[in-house]
């Protein structure tokens, strides 16, 4: 598995500069106010709904009765243009432009490409280019190539580029049998580590860019990440542990499921093993060091094939992968569709196929080139373009769906289905994809499989490799 190394150094220089200049190591942090868990500790026991706000929660009926369990399948680091260039009917431009006004035809660059493109905060603000009076908005979309591209002088614009068709094609066949949503933003603006805790709370506790190495409680308290403040600047750093007695907590849709008598599990790398990084309730202090990362916090990912040819399937499940099994640039691999099409067809011919919603989506843009600006939301969103492809026997059929989306959306969708609050911003103003992506009058679709190089038997088999702290 090959990572570029530039990658490495700029996460390290970044560590280091958080405790040097926002936390050094002599000072110690104020402690923050922790988030009360004991209303849901007693709830599951109680085996009751409690809520987390009771001002959030505003009773919703069920979308239909018909969707029992929701999957959330993360893949890693593409902007729409990049992935899902040419596809019918879908907002897509096959050239850029440069911060000299220069036109870029995107040229074709495979998933296994060996150079990591930079995709912190700093650098979507040099790759937004924006005009407006806060940072990154009004974005002209022509700076991506000031982004420091872990290329060097090897590579000639290798930020503007496009998957080919080659390697995209299980995912435009999915497309083509569902739903394709190409207006879909991430929920922040930067790199990984806050995507995923967006992914399961709607927020971040203002954390922006990445902590070290592992990311989260393991990290210990000297383990710091930036924070962004209201106007977009940048204020002290935090520590990578949100509740413990540094750094303050917030509910996670974990949270809302336990109190709501309700099953859900994260499968995910463990500790110290390949794709570690992407197991976001590590940060999660009162879940790292609670009954739920036994219970629910699954590794290695395959045991979600073994749990499925079982007979159990979640309420609702997240599954992460591994390096190899990513989209992700630098990880030497294009087998990243074939990993997702493992997933589906494995629920596709289960017994839970008709009651199931699956959604596919990539957690940020990678430092990709894509020429749709994104809406501005509040200090950490939107961010960059990415794809969403919803699949489901009640999904339409070859549609491609242009209301806007971000992470938010596959929250408030869940949290629709099982009646349950309201986490964050996020969630509160998003736009749910139930109603413009489901039909749910008509009859359930039987599944058609999806061509796959891997499978679940080859999955099951794999040894967890070594942990990659330089992806990001």
């Amino acid at each position: 598995m090959h990572v570029f190394p530039p990658c490495r150094f700029r996460v390290a220089a970044f560590a280091m500069a958080l405790i040097s200049v926002a936390a050094p190591a002599s000072a110690t942090p104020t402690p923050a106010p922790r988030y009360d868990t004991s209303a849901f500790m007693a709830a599951r026991t109680r085996g009751v709904y409690a809520p987390m706000n009771p001002m959030e929660v505003i009773r919703r009926p069920s979308a239909s009765g018909k969707i029992q369990h929701v999957v959330v399948i993360l893949q890693e680091n593409r902007s729409f243009d990049d992935l899902f260039q040419g596809y019918p009917g879908a907002n897509t431009q096959s050239y850029g432009y440069d911060s000299s006004g220069n036109k870029i035809a995107l040229k074709p660059i495979g998933l296994e490409g060996a150079y990591d493109i930079d995709h912190q905060s700093w650098n979507y603000f040099e790759a937004c280019n924006g005009t407006g009076s806060v940072p990154g908005t009004n974005c002209r979309m022509n700076g991506f190539n000031l982004e420091d591209n872990g290329c060097g002088s090897n590579c000639v614009d290798p930020e503007y580029g496009y998957v080919p068709h080659s390697e995209t094609k299980i995912y435009f066949d999915m497309a083509k049998q569902y739903v394709l949503a190409d207006d879909m933003f991430t929920s922040h603006i930067d790199a990984s580590f806050v995507s995923h805790q967006y992914s399961i709370a709607g927020r971040a506790n203002s954390a922006v860019n990445l902590p070290g190495y592992p990311w989260g409680c393991d990290g210990g308290p000297s383990n710091y990440v930036g924070t962004l403040n209201p106007d977009r600047s940048y204020g002290n750093a935090e520590v990578a542990c949100f509740g413990n007695s540094y750094a303050s907590s917030y509910p996670t849709m974990g949270d809302s499921f336990d109190a709501a008598g309700l099953s859900w599990r994260f499968y995910a790398s463990a500790l110290y093993t390949d794709g570690d990084i992407w197991s976001a309730y590590q940060a999660i202090n009162h879940i790292r060091y609670g009954p739920d990362w036994t219970n629910n916090v699954i590794s290695p990912q395959s045991q979600f094939f073994t749990d499925l040819s079982n007979g159990s399937l979640a309420n609702a499940t997240w599954i992460t992968p591994t390096c190899a099994h990513s989209d992700h640039a630098g990880c030497g691999s294009y087998l990243g569709p074939d990993w997702v099409a493992s997933i589906v067809d494995a629920v596709g011919r289960s017994k839970f196929w008709d009651t199931t919603a699956i959604f596919v989506y990539w957690d940020e843009w990678g430092g990709w080139y894509d020429h749709v600006a994104p809406p501005y939301e509040d200090y950490d969103g939107l961010g960059f373009r990415v794809p969403l492809l919803v699949i489901s026997p009640y999904a339409k059929k070859k549609y491609v769906s242009h209301v806007q989306y971000e992470h938010g959306s596959v929250l408030r969708f869940i949290e629709d289905q099982f009646n349950l609050p309201r986490l964050s911003a996020s969630d509160s103003r998003a736009n749910s994809p139930e109603a413009d992506c489901f039909d749910f009058n008509q009859k359930p679709r039987k599944f058609r499989t999806f061509a796959s190089r891997i499978h679940a038997s080859d999955l099951l088999k794999e040894k967890p490799g070594p942990p990659n702290p330089f992806l990001d």
